[in-house]
């Protein structure tokens, strides 16, 4: 019995710290408590030069399932250990220009093993911007941020930050670069647009406040973004040089209010864009990201921001073209010129082997101070021991089905969607549309589908990508009111050939429903007047094809925009104009819902469309029929 004893003992003491380490987070509302305060002086004055430097880097971590003997696997905990990162950017693979959605437990799983690998607690961030769902499977999926605007509840908004930070801690990411602070203020904007809550400063600082206060409440940390503003720019950063126009007293009104709005709602970092802003700082090697000015000055000291400052991804054109002709690696000069101007995490270099040696370097000849560098990894390691990282780094694999897509949590992300569809015109007072009577809806039997199709009502929908999955959702709740509806799938590549088909069919049809899929996406370029063009609008194929339609149907077409709203400028014949300002599975249930009368109509545009209407208009439609799913 002794020596049992003797062996219970020594197992205990070997097991314990192991037991310790895996012990699971428990996400509580962020805050910076005395033993959190300590365990970060304690890190970082046990951390080497390398050690700290590499808690300022993050790259991407990409969720799918890997075996740890699998390359890219490999090449993960490489680099925790190469480079002693401070943590990742968590995403998905992509595929043919499309996100591969991955599952919870796998991102969370292999979230536990990076976490396993590394001397520090990561810490993993995301783009979150519509919720978990953007990455993975299964989880809640709201509308882009304008949808919220539309809506014009900052309740929704509030409960987006909590539901989010929920599901986020759930796998373990407990770091949201969201909310976007930026005033959507161009129409020609092409990679803001729906991001943005809308065109009005006060509504939309609004917004990102009660954004901010779920998100922290439920353990997430926010980041207000892209500072100074990106809203009224008309280039896509991704792709080259954005340039925010306006002098001082505009900024002060229009870009930097939502800004003061989140730093006085506790927002944790403020992530600086790759623009050009001449009012803040005339020097041309300098966007934002790399002007002490605008960091230091106007962000820091003015606005009185004392949180974690983030570069957008330093892989951009809109940065590295600044470096591809300075001798010297971009990625390490990049990186450098960034610190110096006072950004704390260097988010996504190119090359993040010369991003890491670029910055000790920089150290080692003077360039930057160590001081300078404690400052920032002070602010970093106090982040992860605000989300509890300190504590415990895994999260529990069986709380899954418990934390994540609740019904509750999907039915308020399907609650904001319905209330911000907004009714912009209805001329011919086509709304609301009738379903077909009861007893018509084909065979049960999977096998004896009905697929034949009448043209009481053609929906023709206009798609970025016809491998997508754009308009299925839509198409789906339309055939379950009308069965044989006759649906057109058009991308910029078949529109052409496809329009005498196309015209043909609404020449018979009753009516008409036109879905135009258009959202922002990082790198988009579409023909447009015979030039490749850096625009969310609709390529020349598709503009022809729905102008024709218009002239030969207008009267009869209903127009629904599930994305950019400013879409009705350019097409004078819209006599019936919906929309949605999200493309997403809640949005496309929303429109469909609103044709047929099963749900109030009350949203109200969040940004003016030029020669169409104002910021604040909005038809009102009520609930004129039920819903066959309810």
């Amino acid at each position: 019995m002794r020596n049992r004893g003797i062996v219970l003992v020594l197992i205990v003491c070997l097991c314990g710290p192991s037991l310790a380490k895996d012990k699971y987070q428990h996400a509580a509302s962020v805050a910076l408590d005395r033993e959190g305060e300590r365990w970060a002086e304690k890190t970082l004055e046990k951390l080497s030069l390398e050690e700290k430097v590499g808690q300022m880097l993050m790259v991407w971590a990409r969720a799918e399932f890997l075996n740890v003997q699998n390359p890219e696997y490999q090449q993960l905990r490489e680099e925790v250990h190469k480079y002693h990162l401070g943590g990742f950017g968590f995403t998905v693979p992509v595929q043919s220009g499309l996100l591969k959605k991955s599952e919870p437990y796998e991102a969370a799983a292999l979230i536990n093993e990076l976490q396993r690998e590394s001397k520090v607690p990561l810490i993993f961030a995301a783009d979150f911007e519509r919720g978990v769902a953007m990455r993975l499977n299964g989880a809640t999926e709201f509308p882009q941020a304008m949808a919220f605007g539309a809506a014009g509840n900052p309740e929704y908004s509030e409960q987006f930050g909590r539901i989010t930070a929920g599901e986020a801690r759930a796998i373990g990411v407990e770091w949201n670069w969201f909310p976007v602070a930026d005033v959507n203020s161009n129409p020609e904007n092409p990679i803001i647009n729906t991001r943005a809550f809308g065109g009005d400063p006060q509504q939309v600082g609004r917004l990102v406040a009660a954004y901010i206060k779920g998100a922290r409440a439920a353990g997430m940390l926010t980041t207000a973004k892209h500072f100074p503003g990106h809203g009224d720019t008309d280039t896509d950063s991704h792709l080259g040089l954005a340039r925010v126009g306006g002098d001082r007293q505009r900024l002060d009104t229009v870009e930097l209010p939502p800004f003061r709005a989140a730093i006085a709602a506790g927002v944790d970092a403020v992530l600086v864009a790759h623009v050009a802003a001449p009012a803040l700082d005339p020097d041309p090697n300098h966007v934002a990201t790399n002007s002490p000015y605008i960091i230091q000055q106007v962000l820091q000291k003015q606005l009185g921001f004392k949180g974690i400052v983030v570069t957008d991804a330093l892989d951009m054109n809109g940065l590295m073209r600044l470096y591809s002709g300075s001798g010297e690696n971009p990625s390490a000069r990049a990186a450098v010129e960034a610190v110096k101007a006072g950004n704390d995490v260097v988010l996504l270099p190119a090359d993040l082997d010369a991003a890491y040696h670029g910055l000790i370097q920089a150290v080692h000849s003077g360039e930057l101070s160590e001081a300078r560098i404690d400052s920032s990894v002070r602010k970093i390691l106090r982040a992860k021991a605000e989300v509890g990282l300190n504590k415990a780094r895994l999260v529990d694999l069986d709380a899954l089905p418990r934390l994540v897509g609740s019904p509750r949590s999907l039915a308020v992300a399907q609650q904001v969607a319905d209330a911000a569809v907004t009714l912009v015109r209805d001329n011919g007072n086509l709304l609301p549309l009738s379903a077909a009577p009861a007893g018509t809806n084909g065979s049960s039997s999977p096998y004896g589908r009905v697929v034949e199709t009448s043209n009481r009502a053609v929906a023709v929908i206009f798609t970025d990508d016809l491998h997508s999955d754009a308009g299925r959702a839509l198409e789906r709740q339309l055939r379950a009111r009308v069965p044989d509806a006759n649906v057109i799938y058009v991308d910029e590549n078949t529109a052409s050939f496809s329009t005498p088909a196309v015209l043909a069919t609404i020449a018979r049809a009753e009516r008409v429903i036109v879905a135009v899929y258009s959202a922002p996406v990082a790198g988009k370029r579409v023909m447009v007047g015979g030039e490749w063009k850096n625009t969310i609008s609709l390529g020349d194929a598709q503009s022809a094809l729905l102008r024709d339609l218009l002239e030969h149907a207008g009267q009869r077409t209903i127009v629904l925009a599930l994305g950019n709203p400013y879409l009705a400028a350019g097409f004078s014949g819209i006599q019936t104009y919906l929309c949605t300002f999200s493309s997403v599975p809640v949005s496309e249930s929303s429109a469909i819902k609103a044709l047929f009368g099963e749900i109030p109509i009350g949203g109200r545009l969040p940004v003016d469309i030029p020669g169409i209407a104002p910021r604040g208009a909005g038809l009102d439609r009520v609930e004129t029929h039920s819903s066959p799913r309810r």
